[in-house]
């Protein structure tokens, strides 16, 4: 659903021009730093890149499902990291929150997320609980007029700088799904503490860690939509969106790894002439471009019957499955096109593609259940 084509062309060329003449440039110092720099961050606060589809009545832009996706195949082309910090604020950090959060958590948190002045996060994943997320062990019992923590979530994303976490526990002895509520928890609560950040293969400057919860005491009206066991569900709507946006992020970074193997075919030459010249490497250029071409059909297909309202949960997975598998063959070509020089940093191309190892364009072969992933 695009309301307004004209306000969506000019915002996707803005975001175009900010990804390639700003972002790309920074992209090495951040993968030497592991940090973003602060001067950018302040940048992304003051084009509204936090607020993106949170509502207008709270700060934000509030843009529909098609409307993000398009402005994610743009923000994909370029280092991971910086994708990575806006969007828990604009997904799983605040969708939870708008969906069904009460007035009060909405009007208090959503316009601090919109501007920047909070970094929002999703601890669901656990130690023993991946894609199984209805097995989850933290526990959330109710003492007085508080709830009482105690579990460890991992490889949760953005939490060493996260002002918020939206927090899945078991408030009950039910088996499965039932019996998890979702908690709104913030930095600095008595019992909260932060783990290492995770040295990963890749995605230097995006920051995961542990989030531990130790006799962790959250206020009753924390408590996501006033409701207990309501939790997983909520994290089952949050994840669906997340996919499409997720499965739009690897057509960015597709389309990146696309473009930069086409302009090295047509400068490298062998042989007397470019090796774009070459029907192999043609060949491999033009499944790219058709298997990219085929993720953003179904990416923009989901986006949209999501905008309609409908339950989208198998295309969600698909889109996401199909595109991030995509988005791995094409990296695998865009090296084979530079040949030996895709092994080496300064050609660019090994670079980018490190910085989107193990993200979720780069994850890997699983499968499109429901439960099969958490990004966004």
């Amino acid at each position: 659903m695009i309301r307004d084509a004209e306000t969506q062309t000019l915002l996707e060329d803005t975001i175009r021009r900010f990804v390639r003449e700003t972002l790309v440039p920074r992209e090495a110092e951040v993968d030497e730093t592991d940090a973003i720099p602060a001067d950018l961050v302040e940048t992304m606060r003051e084009i509204g890149l936090f607020g993106l589809t949170i509502p207008e009545a709270y700060g934000g832009l509030g843009l529909t499902m098609e409307e993000e996706v398009r402005i994610a195949f743009e923000l994909g082309q370029t280092s991971p990291a910086f994708r990575s910090f806006i969007g828990t604020n604009n997904g799983i950090g605040s969708i939870g929150i708008l969906l069904d959060g009460t007035d009060a958590q909405k009007s208090h948190y959503l316009p601090k997320l919109a501007v920047g002045e909070l970094i929002g996060s999703f601890c669901l994943t656990e130690p023993d609980a991946g894609s199984d997320a209805a097995s989850l062990k933290t526990t959330a019992k109710q003492d007085g007029d508080a709830y009482v923590l105690n579990g460890t979530k991992r490889y949760i994303t953005n939490a060493p700088e996260a002002g918020i976490y939206t927090v899945m526990a078991r408030t009950s002895d039910a088996k499965g799904a039932s019996g998890i509520s979702a908690f709104i928890v913030e930095r600095g609560t008595p019992g909260l503490s932060i783990g290492k950040a995770d040295k990963k293969m890749g995605q230097r400057g995006a920051h995961t860690a542990d989030v531990i919860f130790e006799n962790c005491r959250v206020p009753m009206a924390n408590l996501i939509g006033g409701a207990e066991g309501v939790g997983f569900k909520m994290a089952m709507k949050v994840l669906d969106k997340g996919r499409i946006h997720i499965a739009a992020i690897a057509i960015g970074a597709a389309k990146r790894m696309l473009r930069d193997a086409l302009a090295y075919a047509m400068e490298r030459k062998q042989f007397g002439q470019p090796i774009a010249e070459f029907q192999l490497v043609q060949a491999m250029l033009a499944d790219s471009k058709a298997e990219i071409y085929a993720a953003e059909c179904m990416v923009l297909d989901a986006a949209r019957r999501r905008d309609e309202g409908r339950d989208v949960s198998v295309e969600a997975s698909c889109a996401k499955y199909f595109a991030t598998e995509m988005c791995g063959r094409v990296a695998d070509r865009a090296v084979q096109v530079h040949g030996g020089a895709g092994y080496i940093a300064e050609y660019g191309i090994s670079g980018f593609i490190a910085m989107c190892a193990c993200s979720g364009c780069m994850r890997g072969r699983r499968r499109y259940s429901r439960s099969s992933s958490r990004g966004g």
